[in-house]
């Protein structure tokens, strides 16, 4: 019988179906101790009264409970509710099955590779610890809005019961069981050994892993006949169709992982989830079609002879299709060493090189250090106060962070502490440290901190190498000790170059123009500096370069790149990260925000007074690093494209948006919201930075900078003139009061501790100080009743206040908190509407796995 809405399970209560199965029904339900939405799985009461039945599926959910990994279902209760019947609490999912998605045909096959390399990592967490799913296809894998994959029903196979013949969306389900003679399994994605019903090993999901891989690549099932006893023949006896004859986008590299997954003998297969995923990673640059070759049918050789090859031969023929020569030395071997869901600061090896201790953000909580050692999946945290690790000295001892504020993509701000891994309590001793590394002997450090409005790098402490208006990342002594290696990055961004700078003050640029470059470390040898960056937009890849200039590429993978550290034996501590910007949103009548990004960087710029719409720019990979403009309505609908650019305000009528060029100097245009054409606003020598409207939308008021001078703020009609300043060079804003006589202006040392907000006249005169704003405060504009709104930049969650500005009184009015906060490491950009009932804001969210890589050179 079907659960009725406002019923409660618990802390649970039921909002409203979300489907129904075999298994039971799903339900959306509120979490209210932690304020959350969660689904509810309510089983059967004819299964609940079976006592073996009810014994493993207990058992299977602790187990599926126990697998804490992004490409997994996360499972947060087992219970019973009043009449019996068990229910699960898992994370609440949006976006679609790989069944609904298949359902509109084949994927490309760089998605392919992609879905598929999630799914390996998912399935080797769960073969880890020692847990086999028995029913991997397509209707249990979901693709999330944010296009991550999800492995559903971990251990639930065993209990569903045979479903017929299905429909086009299913396949058949034979019961379970767990004794040998027993069949379990969804006919056409069972392996072998489950036909047969002989005892299945986590090769058998390999087998289902390669079905389904080759039905992404297809748009057909590799084993699919009239009935299920000819499937099952299919299955033990017949190889599918060749995919180059039906696709030739498919590379025959490709094809051979495939067919290496669909081996009828399981000795002959991929021994485990880690290495396909490997050799996907390998293949995932040769999707084009024109690495595709069908091979003639006089010559083709078929798969069995392959596989029967020597475990080195096919590393080398598939290294081969990769691109690499022959005679070179094998592949890199991966192992992953986390698994939980969350962002990756910063990873070292130990004094010994066998201990990984890093520091991260799990799970939306702060940064806390952990230890582990690659013979063992789990993770420690270490006695030691939240913070965020540094670097390890020769001697054992910790460099942390404690009381981390972060700071965009290159960091945090805290206080440094050193402490022995040993354990024993921090000893804290500077301020404002964003980064630091030991001398290779342990006893100094290099530092990088923020001082009078610049970056400073010392070596040793106290004596500065260099100092910067832009930003100093990833400094590294070398091993001869003759200087430090470090990243430099202009203001708010992680371009930037490779530098070294000896003990003089000498600084030589050794690798530039890098549009991301994160990550940094000598190599074994010491004689160059592995980096990962990109110049094209593109993912970052693993580079070298030398202390004489010459680069050279060491590997490029189809995820983001971040080096954390190299070992004397030449092993590599990299993580793969995916970066995302993107919008939430709360629309007028409604009780819970929605995710409104778009493709991959979605940058919130604005909302309309009435909250009806707002805009945001796109500048990540989906648009090849160019800004691009869009609106959207707040009821998700599609969104609509601009055009190049970066938008500012919205009009206080709503029939125009403000926006940037991307001409240098840029120049302010206003686009009509409905048909028009768009109108210059300026042209003058000045570079336009941020812009904002008058109260009565005649005039712009926009900070910039004119040659050879600093940032100011001006103001100019709407129709054009020559732009009047309003503040001095040093202050800059683009806020007006509601009566247009004010602007709100700070000084351009945002991030010191002597920051003054100002009110300057528009008209002239003596500015008056602003009272009530705190570091780390950013303004979104004016409440209805004139007060001005603040909220909490990059911190999670963030509160949004209402001050006086006059008398400094702070009124806590709303707070933001996103419904899944992993990875979440800043929310930013918050606008409202006029009368406050509808928002957006932006969010950055990094979820990184952290691997081991031994092989590269």
């Amino acid at each position: 019988m079907p659960v009725a809405a406002g019923t409660r399970f618990g802390v649970y209560e039921v909002l409203a179906p979300l489907g129904a199965g075999g298994m039971g029904e799903v339900y959306r339900a509120r979490d209210h101790s932690l304020d959350r939405e969660v689904a509810v799985k309510v089983l059967p009461a004819h299964l609940s009264r079976d006592p073996d039945r009810l014994r493993r599926f207990e058992q299977e959910a602790r187990a599926a409970a126990a697998l804490n990994h992004p490409h997994i279902l996360t499972v947060f209760q087992l219970g019973t509710d009043p009449s019996g019947s068990p229910y699960v609490v898992s994370e609440l999912l949006e976006g679609q099955t790989l069944r609904e998605r298949l359902n509109s045909g084949p994927l490309p096959a760089r998605k392919a590779i992609d879905y598929a390399m999630q799914m390996a990592s998912g399935l080797a967490a769960a073969h880890n610890k020692g847990i086999v799913h028995r029913d991997l296809k397509p209707d249990n894998l979901f693709i999330t809005k944010e296009d991550r994959v999800k492995i559903l029903d971990f251990g639930l196979a065993k209990l569903v019961e045979w479903e017929g013949a299905g429909s086009d969306t299913s396949a058949p389900t034979l019961e379970s069981g767990t004794r040998p003679g027993s069949v379990m399994g969804t006919v056409g994605y069972m392996s072998p050994e489950q036909v047969r019903g002989q005892p299945a090993d986590h090769r058998s999901d390999i087998f289902s892993f390669g079905t389904v891989l080759y039905e992404m690549l297809s748009g057909k099932r590799a084993f699919r006949h009239d009935s299920a006893v000819e499937t099952m023949s299919a299955i033990l006896k017949e190889d599918p169709p060749e995919l180059v004859e039906t696709n030739r986008s498919i590379s025959p590299a490709l094809e051979k992982v495939v067919r290496h997954c669909l081996e009828k003998d399981p000795n002959l297969r991929f021994q485990s989830a880690r290495d396909v995923g490997f050799y996907l990673r390998e293949l995932s640059g040769l999707t084009d079609i024109s690495t595709a070759v069908a091979p003639r049918p006089e010559v083709r050789i078929r798969w069995r002879r392959w596989a029967l090859l020597s475990a080195t031969l096919a590393a080398v023929a598939l290294a081969v299709w990769a691109g690499l020569q022959l005679g070179k030395a094998a592949p890199p071997a991966f192992q992953q060493l986390t698994f939980r869901r969350g962002t990756i600061h910063q990873a070292r090896f130990s004094a010994d090189g066998q201990t990984v201790v890093y520091s991260a953000r799990w799970d939306g909580e702060s940064a806390q250090v952990y230890s582990t050692r690659p013979e063992s999946p789990e993770s420690s945290p270490l006695a030691l106060p939240r913070g965020n690790l540094l670097a390890i000295s020769s001697k054992g001892d910790l460099a942390v962070t404690l009381g981390c504020r972060w700071i965009g993509l290159l960091g945090c701000v805290g206080t440094l502490a050193t402490v022995p891994l040993s354990g024993g309590a921090p000893r804290e001793s500077l301020q404002d440290v964003e980064w630091a590394d030991w001398s290779p002997d342990g006893q100094q450090l290099t530092i990088v901190r923020y001082a009078d409005g610049h970056e400073r790098l010392e070596y040793p402490v106290g004596k500065v190498l260099v100092e910067t208006t832009g930003l100093i990342s990833h400094p590294r002594v070398s091993p001869k000790n003759d200087g430090v290696a470090f990243l430099e990055h202009p203001p708010r961004s992680d371009a930037g170059a490779v530098n070294f700078v000896d003990l003089s003050g000498k600084k030589t640029s050794l690798s530039g123009g890098w549009s991301t470059i994160q990550g940094l470390a000598w190599s074994p040898d010491g004689r160059e500096l592995w980096f990962t960056g990109t110049r094209s937009g593109s993912v970052r890849a693993l580079y070298a370069v030398t202390r004489g200039g010459q680069e050279r590429l060491i590997l490029r993978e189809a995820a983001n790149l971040t080096l954390h550290d190299v070992a004397r034996d030449g092993r590599v501590l990299l993580s793969h990260d995916l970066t995302r910007l993107g919008v939430l949103g709360l629309r007028s009548g409604e009780t819970h925000e929605r995710d409104l990004s778009w493709f991959d960087w979605s940058i919130v710029e604005d909302i309309s007074e009435d909250g009806s719409w707002f805009v945001f720019a796109e500048s990540g990979e989906a648009v090849r690093g160019e800004p691009v403009m869009y609106k959207r309505d707040m009821d998700g609908s599609p969104a609509v494209r601009l055009g190049p650019g970066r938008a500012d305000r919205i009009s206080p009528d709503g029939k125009w948006l403000l926006a940037r060029t991307l001409a240098v100097p840029s120049q302010l245009v206003r686009i009509p919201r409905g048909p028009g054409e768009t109108q210059p606003v300026t042209s003058d020598e000045i570079d336009h930075l941020r812009a904002g409207w008058s109260p009565d939308g005649k005039q712009v008021v926009f900070s910039g900078i004119e040659p050879g001078g600093r940032r100011r703020s001006y103001i100019q009609a709407v129709e054009g003139g020559k732009p009047r300043p309003i503040t001095p060079e040093g202050y800059s804003g683009r806020i007006l009061s509601p009566d247009g006589m004010h602007l709100l202006a700070y000084s351009s040392s945002k991030r010191s501790d002597d920051i003054k907000v100002l009110l300057f006249p528009v008209d002239g005169g003596e500015p008056k100080p602003v009272l009530g704003i705190l570091e780390n405060e950013e303004e979104a504009g004016w409440s209805a009743d004139g007060r001005l709104i603040v909220f909490q930049a990059n911190q999670v969650p963030s509160k949004v206040f209402l001050v006086d500005t006059a008398t400094g009184r702070r009124e806590l009015w709303k707070e933001l908190k996103p419904g899944d906060p992993s990875g979440v490491l800043g929310l930013y950009g918050f606008r409202s509407s006029r009368s406050g009932s509808a928002y957006v804001y932006g969010y950055m969210r990094i979820l990184s796995d952290l691997y081991l890589v031994d092989g590269l050179k």
